[in-house]
C-alpha cells in the first residue's frame, strides 16, 4: 500500500518557536528498509525494518550540543533541545577554542521528493522474492561449471524533515534500491567469482533502466566462466584504460576524501593546495547533489541535513584544485559558501561532512580510439576493492584485465591490483572518453558512520602501477 505522509515540518516549527534563543537544528528522519537475499535456490533473508526519530543539534557558549529521541511528540523533542544545550555547556568548559554559529546562508524550503517512492512502494516482498529467486536461478542455469550463485534485493525509504532558528524548512522524500547477483564457477579445482551489482536514487524501473536482471545473471556467470581460464597481466608501471566503475573508485576514495573539509584542516594532501595545478588539462572533477549526465545516481539528494541545497561543486577545474566540500561550520572557518555535503545516516548520528554524487567529467575521445592510440599496455574493468589514505595513496582491487597490444585488445587476464598517488595519476591522464556511467551506486561509504553515494565518470587513460605476475 502506497503510504500518504503527511508534512512533518509544523510539527518542529511549533516547537522551535517555544523554545527559541540561540541556533537551533532540529531533523526529523525516517528510514524504511526492506531486503531478500537468496542462495542456491534457498531464501536466506526477507526482512523489513524502521527507524525513526530526531535528532538535535544546537550552539551555545562557543560549542555544539546534540541529543536525539524517537518519540515524535512535543514534549519529547523539547526535552531533547534542552538536552542538547545542557551537552554543549558542559563540552564549553573543555574546549580552548570556542566557535560561532554558522553565519546566515540561503537555506532550502519547501517539499522536495525524489521520483520513484510510490513505485517501488507498490512492489511487494513476494514481487522481490521472486524477482531473486529467478535471478540466482538463472545464473545458475548459465552453465553447469556454475556451482553456485546468490542474488540479492535491498532499498531504503528515507523521509527527512529539517527545519533550523535561521529559516531552513525542509521536508525530502526517496528511495534507494540495489541488486545483487554473485556466480561462483569452479573447473578442475580452479574457482573464478563473477559479480554485477546496481544501485541507484529511484524506482525499480530505474534500477533495470539499462540492463535486465536476466542479463546481469547472465554477465555475472560468463565472467566467472570466462576468469577460469584468464592468466595474469605483467607488473610495473603501466599505461592503462580505467573503466567509468575504476574511475569513480578513484575519484571518491583516493581523492573525494582528501578534499572533505575536515580532512583537509587535519592535513590532508590537499591542504593548501587551492588555485594549483593537482592534474591534467584534461580533467574536471565534481561533486553534486545532482544525478548530472544520467538519471538515478545512488547518492543524489537536493537537500543536505542542514537545510543546505546541494549544489554542483567543481573540485578540480581543467587540473586546477578548486575546491573543497564543506559543511556550514567548515565554510565559515574557510570563508566561503556551504557546499550542501552535511550529512547524518540515522536522525541519532549528527552530520558529517560526506560525498554525494563525485564524478570526473566526460572528455571527447571514443573508446576504441583511445585503444587504437596504445602500443602496449591494459584496459581494467570492475571495481572490487581497495583502500585509499589522507596522502591520496591508493591500492584498488580490479576484476578484469585485457592485454592491448598494437592498438588491439587482446586477451582478457585476471584482474588485479593497482596502485599509485592519485593526483600523480591525474596528472598523467591523456585522454578522457566521450561516454559517462555513474558505477558505484550500490553499499556503502564508510567515514564515522555509513553513507550512500554514488561515483563514476568516462574511459579514462593515464600511468598506474599494476601488480602482477614476473
Amino acid at each position: 500500500m502506497v503510504s500518504q505522509p503527511h508534512d512533518p515540518t509544523s510539527l518542529l516549527q511549533e516547537v522551535l518557536a517555544r523554545k527559541a534563543g540561540g541556533f537551533v537544528e532540529l531533523r526529523l528522519h525516517k528510514k524504511r528498509t526492506r531486503g531478500v537475499a537468496v542462495e542456491k535456490g534457498r531464501v536466506e533473508t526477507a526482512q523489513a525494518t524502521e527507524h525513526s526519530g530526531i535528532g538535535v543539534r544546537v550552539h551555545e557558549s562557543g560549542t555544539w550540543g546534540f541529543a536525539s529521541t524517537d518519540r515524535m511528540e512535543a514534549a519529547a523533542i523539547e526535552r531533547a533541545i534542552d538536552n542538547a544545550r545542557a551537552a554543549a555547556r558542559a563540552a564549553a568548559f573543555a574546549r580552548r577554542e570556542k566557535s560561532t554559529p554558522p553565519p546566515p546562508v540561503e537555506l532550502a524550503r519547501g517539499r522536495f521528493e525524489a521520483p520513484g517512492v510510490a513505485e517501488a512502494e507498490q512492489r511487494s516482498t513476494e514481487q522481490l522474492l521472486q524477482l531473486a529467486l529467478s535471478v540466482e536461478a538463472a545464473a545458475r542455469a548459465a552453465s553447469p561449471s556454475i556451482r553456485s550463485a546468490t542474488s540479492s534485493y535491498s532499498e531504503v525509504f528515507e523521509e527527512k524533515a529539517i527545519v533550523t532558528s535561521d529559516g531552513a524548512c525542509a521536508w525530502t522524500r526517496l528511495v534507494r534500491p540495489e541488486f545483487r547477483v554473485v556466480a561462483i564457477a569452479e573447473r578442475a579445482g580452479e574457482i573464478q567469482r563473477g559479480a554485477e551489482l546496481v544501485g541507484v536514487t529511484g524506482g525499480w524501473e530505474c534500477l533495470f533502466a539499462s540492463t535486465a536482471p536476466e542479463e546481469l545473471a547472465g554477465r555475472a556467470a560468463q565472467q566467472a566462466l570466462d576468469l577460469l581460464s584468464a592468466g595474469y597481466p605483467q607488473g610495473g608501471r603501466k599505461r592503462v584504460l580505467l573503466s567509468p566503475a575504476i574511475v569513480g573508485l578513484l575519484t571518491h576514495e583516493a581523492i573525494g576524501h582528501t578534499v572533505e573539509a575536515d580532512f583537509v584542516s587535519a592535513g590532508s594532501c590537499a591542504a593548501n593546495r587551492l588555485g594549483t595545478r593537482v592534474a591534467s588539462e584534461l580533467v574536471t572533477l565534481c561533486d553534486s547533489g545532482a544525478s548530472e549526465y544520467h538519471s538515478g545516481a545512488g547518492g543524489t539528494l537536493e537537500v543536505d541535513d542542514e537545510g543546505v541545497r546541494t549544489r554542483r561543486t567543481v573540485i578540480i577545474d581543467s587540473g586546477i584544485l578548486s575546491s573543497y566540500l564543506h559543511d556550514r561550520e567548515s565554510a565559515a572557518r574557510f570563508g566561503v559558501e556551504p557546499t550542501g555535503n552535511a550529512r547524518a545516516f540515522e536522525f541519532d548520528n549528527e552530520p558529517l561532512i560526506r560525498m554525494r554524487n563525485t564524478y570526473i567529467a566526460p572528455g571527447t575521445s571514443e573508446l576504441e580510439q583511445m585503444i587504437a592510440e596504445m602500443e602496449d599496455g591494459y584496459l581494467f574493468d570492475g571495481a572490487s576493492n581497495g583502500q585509499a589514505d589522507a596522502n591520496g595513496e591508493f591500492m584498488f582491487g580490479t576484476r578484469l584485465c585485457w592485454r592491448i597490444e598494437n592498438g588491439r585488445r587482446k586477451e582478457l587476464l585476471r584482474g588485479v591490483n593497482i596502485s599509485g598517488q592519485a593526483f600523480d595519476v591525474l596528472m598523467s591522464v591523456d585522454a578522457v572518453g566521450r561516454d559517462f556511467r555513474w558505477d558505484l551506486g550500490s553499499g556503502h561509504c564508510g567515514k564515522g558512520q555509513p553513507a550512500k553515494v554514488d561515483a563514476g565518470g568516462p574511459w579514462l587513460r593515464a600511468r598506474v602501477v599494476v601488480g602482477g605476475r614476473r
